[in-house]
Parts: structure tokens; C-alpha cells; sequence
């Protein structure tokens, strides 16, 4: 446990951060959360890599955990004038971000693995594309669709703001606002991908001189 230590506590970092910076929005499409997160893909690849694939789902679980209890917290906490109050972290929003922070995460060390013997950044750009892509398909589909109707009308009544019909990016056709949101998450997230093959390959060298 103590060599991945390191790995567990910046996870959780991670998870804290960008709990908390979800919240504010960063432009008109994104959040500051949506720089933060993709941090997390980052750590998850430079465990695989180091200690291998159990020790990199181990510190996902971890940082899993840590998301569960950021949510349980958030649904308490709440804001707005009396009357008027609503979680900080509404129950759709807890759900679909433990959901596709597991799932995505879970995909990203399993596509690393596989790909592990091949040339160096093969591995981290792959698991860390497809991963992204899933996180981003997961979380905003079961966040914000209206076509996912399980959580009650009280549920969606925190988040139906996001439902308003909008130009798709500010010019194109009129969808829902969290299609715009996605799409420009999932942006940064390909950006930030192909950026942190460089932190990449210096911490796993620093950290694993022998590994390749």
C-alpha cells in the first residue's frame, strides 16, 4: 500500500478539486472541474505503468471512495433562499459522476494494459482517449438527459436548466444546453490527453528509470 501511497493521495486530490470547481464555470461551456479532472487519467496511467494494473485499480477505488463521500457531503449542504433551497450536489449529478468516474477509469486501465508492450505513449494516449470519451458520454447523458426519467420529477427539476434549447456552441443548431457542455468537456479532455503524454513520460522515467 505505501507504493502507491503517493498515487491514492493525489487521486483524492484530484477528486476534492474538482468537486469543488465543477461548480463554476469557466466560459460560457465549461467549468474550471473540466481542467482538473482529466488530471486523474494522468495519475491512473503512471500506476499502470509503474506498479501495473491492480495497483492502478486500487487507486482508482480509492479515489472512487473519496468521490462518494465529496457527493454525500454536497447532497447535504444546502443553498438558496428558504424555500427555495437545493443540494449542492444534486442526486442525478452524485450518480452519474460516480458512475462514469468508475467506469471510466476501469476503461482506462484496461486499454493501458493491453497495450502496455507497445511504444510508450501508445498506451497513455489510447487508454486515456477512450476513457475520456466514456467519462464524458456517461456523466453528461445521465446528469442532464431528459430522456432519463428514473430519479423523479424532483431530481430533475435541479438540473433542468440544462435542458434549455440553446445554438449548439453558440452558433450552431438549437439543442440542449448540456450537449454544448459535453461536447466542450470532452475538448479539453482530447487536448489534455495528448499534453500529458509529457508529464507522462518524465514522471514514470523519474519514478521507474528502468521502465520504458
Amino acid at each position: 500500500m505505501t507504493r502507491i501511497l503517493p498515487g491514492i493521495l493525489a487521486m483524492a486530490a484530484i477528486v476534492v478539486a474538482s468537486n469543488i470547481l465543477v461548480q463554476f464555470l469557466f466560459g460560457q461551456w465549461l467549468t474550471w472541474g473540466a481542467f482538473t479532472y482529466p488530471v486523474a487519467f494522468l495519475v491512473t496511467d503512471v500506476m499502470n505503468r509503474i506498479h501495473g494494473p491492480a495497483a492502478a485499480r486500487r487507486v482508482v477505488f480509492a479515489g472512487f471512495v473519496v468521490g462518494v463521500i465529496c457527493s454525500l457531503i454536497g447532497s447535504r449542504i444546502m443553498l438558496g433562499a428558504p424555500g427555495e433551497e437545493f443540494a449542492a450536489v444534486p442526486l442525478r449529478v452524485a450518480v452519474a459522476s460516480g458512475v462514469a468516474f468508475l467506469s471510466a477509469q476501469l476503461m482506462d486501465v484496461a486499454v493501458f494494459d493491453r497495450l502496455r508492450a507497445g511504444r510508450w505513449w501508445r498506451a497513455p494516449l489510447a487508454s486515456t482517449l477512450i476513457g475520456s470519451a466514456l467519462d464524458t458520454a456517461l456523466f453528461f447523458t445521465i446528469a442532464f438527459s431528459a430522456s432519463i426519467t428514473l430519479f423523479g420529477a424532483q431530481a430533475d427539476s435541479a438540473i433542468n436548466w440544462a435542458w434549455e434549447a440553446v445554438p449548439f456552441l453558440g452558433q450552431g443548431a438549437a439543442l440542449p444546453l448540456w450537449v454544448s457542455l459535453g461536447f466542450a468537456d470532452w475538448l479539453v479532455k482530447l487536448t489534455l490527453a495528448v499534453l500529458a503524454l509529457v508529464p507522462f513520460r518524465i514522471l514514470v522515467r523519474k519514478l521507474s528509470p528502468h521502465s520504458a
